[in-house]
C-alpha cells in the first residue's frame, strides 16, 4: 500500500472522479477536491474526510495557492461536448480550454506550488481523428509531457461502471423507444471497468515505475457501438431494434443531437466514432491489473440483480 498522500484532484466530482475519491479516501489518503462550484455537489457524493474546496482551476494563481503543500494532483477534467447554443458549438474552443489550457495552468501550478508527482486522464487514440476532443487531448499530453514534473498519463476506452455514460445512458434511451437509430454502429470500442482504472491509477501512485509512462487502459471484450446497445437491451430484458444509420443519415442525426437536450449526440461525437477506441498495448498488464469482463458486473452497473441464480433453481427444479 501506498503511504498515505495529499492528493489534489481536479475533475473529482464526475463519473471517474466519484469511484477514484472513494478509493483514494479509503486507502488512507487525505483528499482534496477542487471545485468551482462546490454548492452544488452534496456531501453524499464523497466518504467523509474529502474536502471539496471553492477554487476556479483556469485560474493559476488560485490553484497555485490551494495545491500548495499537496504532494500529488490528478487531472481529471474532461468534456465531450463543448458549451454553448448549437450556432457556436464546435469551434474547438471550449475543448482546448477544458484541455489544453487547463494542462498548462496546471502544470504551472504545480512547478509554482512544488508538486512534482501528476496523475493526467487522458483518452485512447488522443491526438489521432478528426474530432476537437481526440486533437485536444492529445495537445494536452504534449503540454504534461514537456511540463518537467514526475507525470504518469492514462489512456481509456470508453469507461462503464454504476453512473456510467455508456451502459446507463443506452439503458435509458432503450426504455423510452423500441427502435433506437444509430449514427456509426460498427465503431468498435474496447470499454474498461471503472474500477480497473481506479486501481491503474492506485498502482501508479505506489510504484515509481510508472513515471514517464503513458498506458493505455481497455477491456477484454471489444464491442461495436451496435453491439453494446444489444448487450445493454438484453441484460435488462427488453426487445428492442437497432436501426443502423449510414452516415449520411447519421450526420443529420449528429446536426439534430446539437439542438437536443442532454445533447445524445453532437457533430463532434459523430467525429469521434470515426475512429475505433480500441488498444494496442495493454496498460492493465503492464500495471498487473486483471481487466474486468463487462458480463461480470453489467448487471450492477444496470441496477438490476443477477438472477443466473434464480434461473439455476428453477431448472433444477424441472429435473
Amino acid at each position: 500500500m501506498a503511504r498515505p498522500r495529499r492528493i489534489a484532484i481536479l475533475g473529482g466530482t464526475g463519473f471517474v472522479g466519484r469511484h477514484l475519491v472513494a478509493r483514494l479516501v479509503a486507502d488512507g489518503h487525505d483528499v482534496v477536491v477542487l471545485s468551482r462550484n462546490p454548492s452544488v455537489h452534496p456531501d453524499r457524493l464523497f466518504p467523509p474526510r474529502v474536502d471539496v474546496v471553492r477554487c476556479d482551476v483556469h485560474d493559476r494563481a488560485a490553484l497555485a495557492r490551494r495545491l500548495a503543500g499537496m504532494d500529488v494532483a490528478i487531472n481529471l477534467t474532461g468534456i465531450l461536448n463543448e458549451g454553448g447554443g448549437p450556432l457556436v458549438r464546435d469551434s474547438g474552443k471550449g475543448f482546448a480550454r477544458a484541455h489544453v489550457e487547463l494542462a498548462r495552468t496546471l502544470t504551472t501550478a504545480c512547478r509554482e506550488a512544488g508538486v512534482a508527482r501528476l496523475l493526467q486522464m487522458s483518452a485512447l487514440n488522443a491526438g489521432r481523428g478528426r474530432s476537437h476532443y481526440l486533437a485536444s487531448r492529445g495537445e494536452a499530453e504534449a503540454v504534461v509531457r514537456a511540463s518537467g514534473l514526475a507525470w504518469t498519463i492514462f489512456q481509456p476506452s470508453v469507461i462503464f461502471g454504476r453512473g456510467d455514460g455508456l451502459f446507463t445512458r443506452f439503458a435509458r434511451l432503450l426504455r423510452l423507444s423500441p427502435v433506437l437509430p444509430l449514427a456509426r454502429p460498427y465503431a468498435k470500442f474496447a470499454p474498461v471497468y471503472v474500477g480497473d482504472v481506479v486501481e491503474a491509477f492506485r498502482r501508479a501512485l505506489r510504484d515509481p515505475r510508472t513515471v514517464g509512462q503513458t498506458y493505455e487502459l481497455y477491456g477484454p471484450e471489444v464491442l461495436t457501438l451496435a453491439g453494446i446497445v444489444r448487450l445493454t437491451a438484453r441484460a435488462l430484458g427488453l426487445r428492442r431494434a437497432v436501426l443502423p444509420l449510414p452516415d449520411a443519415l447519421g450526420r443529420i442525426q449528429a446536426e439534430i443531437g446539437e439542438w437536443l437536450p442532454g445533447k445524445p449526440i453532437s457533430r463532434d461525437n459523430f467525429r469521434s466514432l470515426g475512429t475505433d477506441a480500441v488498444g494496442g498495448v495493454d496498460g492493465l498488464h503492464r500495471l498487473g491489473i486483471v481487466p474486468t469482463p463487462i458480463g461480470a458486473v453489467l448487471h450492477d452497473v444496470l441496477g438490476r440483480p443477477d438472477d443466473r441464480p434464480a434461473r439455476l433453481d428453477r431448472y433444477r427444479r424441472r429435473q
